[in-house]
């Protein structure tokens, strides 16, 4: 048998595999130690591999950032798409779809939101937004109504502001306790009159 080559980073760098050891290994930075602490070089060390061969996949820090802002974009997508079509309450439980997934995925929460951090015009990126956003809208909007699309818009907004700023809070440990579930404590937020509109 010949002798090997090439090191085990060399050889997944070969197979294409590094690129997602790259970044998992960036997530998990950014998850203890915060988005400051990334480095490309930094994780050419972790991962045993060249300095160069990062920059090879993402190009700098922020090629990097942008990947990872795109894969929870894709993320939160799937997570808003497996909301139940016909539940009776679809906005809420987006929101709730919206807070779990954010809970499960802080280090992609913290990068995806940080435009002067990102590519912000990368294809991938605005692809991957875009699919998040139909998912979110899909809970606003009704052909049946004649709602204005402004006010489907603010509508939207809302529920993204309310569901966002739930989840920054929860993540920055400012939440109190309310529930064993932090997505049953969103649902009875949601559920109090103030949320609810005024009636007409």
């Amino acid at each position: 048998m010949a002798p090997p080559t090439a090191s085990t980073g060399a050889s997944a760098y070969h197979h294409g595999d590094l690129r997602r050891s790259l970044l998992s290994t960036a997530v998990e930075v950014i998850r203890s130690d915060g988005v400051a602490a990334i480095s490309l070089r930094d994780l050419a060390r972790r991962a045993e591999v060249s300095h160069a061969a990062p920059a090879h996949h993402f190009k700098d820090k922020a090629g990097l950032l942008t990947a990872i802002a795109t894969e929870g974009f894709e993320l939160l997508a799937a997570a808003l798409d497996a909301t139940p079509t016909d539940s009776p309450h679809r906005l809420r439980e987006l929101g709730v779809g919206y807070v779990e997934f954010a809970l499960a995925h802080p280090a992609h929460f913290e990068v995806m939101f940080q435009a002067r951090l990102l590519h912000s015009d990368a294809p991938e990126l605005t692809a991957a937004k875009e699919r998040a956003s139909l998912a979110l809208r899909s809970g606003v909007e009704n052909p049946t109504d004649r709602t204005s699309a402004s006010d489907t818009r603010r509508a939207g907004l809302a529920a993204w502001s309310l569901a966002h700023g739930f989840a920054t809070l929860q993540l920055s440990g400012s939440l109190p306790t309310l529930d064993d579930d932090p997505a049953d404590t969103f649902r009875t937020l949601v559920d109090r009159r103030p949320f609810q509109g005024h009636p007409h």
